[in-house]
């Protein structure tokens, strides 16, 4: 097998497998210079240009710098590709690279990725709660916000109230289950729960420290109905919360929505006027 060629430093011959990037940074720290005689694109360099240009010329290696026709290189430093466009490039790198050019960042699959491309680093605040008007970077947060009754303007709102409201929205059932009438399971635990270790859920079976947390837990809903499901035939996901359905369909693990469609929802969601009588 033969091995890789490395970009070398042309005055010290100092070899640089992470690539020409690496060789560039040492030449501008020590003032050195690349092989006189180097191919435009890849590290192979020659004792004269007459023996380097039949190299590039067979090999399609000539560098193209006219300022008409700009070439934008891929950043990962073992590859050679070159695209039209900063928009082509930077598609090639999250697609094949899993790598965020920005951030200069790779992951370890195109799912962290892509959550982190749709995450405030990368994106500003597009999402406004209706009603204390706080900004929120993807629908999934702005549902939570909701559910939870942490907005200050609507202290009663609660993920009941947003389910209702998600059901008038909803007329297909896209997202939310046909309930016929959903009443809310009220769950209040007592020192009778304590089974000498801990205090324990009679639905799950789950030990709390303390009784309080016990009935945290009860009146979280995490034993309630599922009032949602995935909109894609093939996936069949049920959620109790539509934070929990907003997350799913961002993280686009089905495919059933892209991420800023699910934002166009969520917008069409609190701007339809009915979030103030949705509790």
């Amino acid at each position: 097998m033969v091995a890789a060629a490395h970009f070398l430093c042309g005055t010290c011959w100092k070899e640089f497998p992470a690539g020409w990037r690496a060789r560039e940074s040492h030449c501008n720290a020590t003032g050195h210079q690349r092989p006189a005689y180097e191919c435009d694109t890849c590290p192979h360099h020659f004792n004269s240009q007459h023996a380097c240009n039949p190299h590039m010329g067979a090999k399609g290696h000539f560098g193209d710098y006219s300022d008409d026709d700009e070439d934008w290189e891929c950043r990962d430093d073992d590859c050679w590709d070159t695209f039209a466009s900063e928009a082509d490039r930077d598609a090639h790198e999250h697609d094949d690279h899993d790598f965020c050019g920005d951030c200069d960042r790779y992951f370890d699959n195109a799912n962290n990725l892509r959550m982190h491309l749709n995450s405030r680093t990368h994106r500003s605040d597009t999402l406004a709660c209706p009603l204390c008007k706080r900004d929120f970077v993807s629908a999934t947060g702005l549902a939570h916000h909701l559910e939870r009754g942490a907005c200050p303007r609507a202290p009663n709102l609660d993920r009941m109230g947003v389910y209702r409201l998600v059901r008038e929205l909803d007329p297909h059932h896209w997202f939310t289950n046909r309930v016929v009438e959903y009443t809310k399971a009220t769950y209040t635990a007592d020192e009778n729960t304590w089974n000498g270790s801990g205090y324990e859920c009679s639905k799950c079976y789950r030990e709390f420290r303390s009784l309080n947390s016990l009935n945290q837990h009860l009146w979280s809903g995490t034993h309630d109905e599922s009032l949602y499901h995935c909109q894609s035939g093939r996936c069949g996901r049920q959620f109790k919360t539509f934070g929990a359905v907003c997350n799913h369909l961002e993280s686009e693990s089905c495919g059933a929505m892209s991420y800023d469609q699910v934002q166009k929802y969520m917008h069409s969601v609190v701007s339809s006027g009915r979030l103030l009588t949705a509790y």
